[in-house]
């Protein structure tokens, strides 16, 4: 009786859509509608309804050429769940707090979602040299050292899609908007294994960038120090923040099951 109640009030639909979603995975990052269709045992006008709908919505993108299926960047709104299932924000904080403590300096944490940053830490410092970032908060991608490299380690294919048909917008004179050199940008940043920019978004303003990465060597998150140009030495961000930002980002990509080489800046003798 509990089950056939239970049975009533089930939403086929958002099941199988769900079902659609959890298909994909690091075997299966791409799926034809024949494949989930059998994946799920039914037939192909099943899912396609719901395939439609979850790329209408933005959740699932289509490979004009192949016609596969992928999740697309905005899975990341789910995402929340999954980094608050891993409680990752959490963990990373008491380490943000004791990297800014140590330098004096504002500390954040964010992930990619497009072709936007998404802020989902922070340990920011007081006073006149605080750069303020709410949780939440959205900036571009290209034109931020933490939205960098999240975009250097993403595959040259998502890169093509996501600026293909977009402008990179400049924000001062210092933004890089020229998409061949822009695209040789993120290749550097990946080899060395951070980013850093220096006015690029916004005048005076300077940061640095190292990833976090997960247990499969996928990039998680992106750890940065942000700080004005007037409140700190010349060389505080190559000789202070960039050892320590790379040293607190292996200790919490080993904290997440990554068993990946230090980058070569991690050794100060490299920077």
């Amino acid at each position: 009786m509990v089950s056939e109640e239970k049975e009533k009030y089930s939403a086929n639909s958002l099941v199988r859509g769900l079902e659609i979603i959890k298909l994909f995975n690091e075997e299966q990052s791409s799926l034809s509608l024949s494949e989930i269709a059998k994946q799920l045992g039914v037939s192909r006008t099943v899912p396609y309804r719901l395939l439609f709908t979850l790329q209408n919505m933005g959740y699932l993108s289509q490979d004009e050429n192949t016609k596969h299926y992928k999740l697309s960047p905005k899975v990341l709104e789910l995402g929340f769940s999954y980094l608050n299932s891993l409680k990752f924000p959490e963990i990373a904080q008491p380490y943000m707090e004791k990297l800014r403590d140590e330098i004096g300096a504002s500390c954040h944490l964010s992930i990619l979602d497009g072709q936007e940053v998404v802020y989902v830490g922070s340990a920011p410092v007081r006073g006149v040299s605080a750069i303020n970032v709410n949780i939440g908060m959205r900036l571009p991608a290209h034109a931020t050292a933490n939205g960098k490299l999240l975009l250097a380690y993403q595959s040259k294919e998502s890169l093509r899609q996501m600026f293909h048909v977009s402008n990179l917008t400049p924000y001062t004179d210092k933004t890089l908007i020229t998409p061949s050199e822009f695209q040789q940008q993120l290749e550097t940043i990946r080899q060395k294994g951070y980013s850093m920019t220096s006015g690029e978004f916004h005048p005076g303003i300077r940061s640095v960038a190292a990833p976090i990465f997960d247990r499969t060597g996928e990039i998680l998150a992106a750890l940065n120090v942000v700080a004005t140009e007037s409140a700190y030495q010349e060389d505080f961000m190559d000789k202070i923040s960039l050892p320590k930002v790379l040293e607190v980002s292996h200790l919490l990509s080993n904290y997440m099951g990554y068993s990946g080489g230090i980058p070569k800046a991690f050794n100060k003798k490299d920077v």
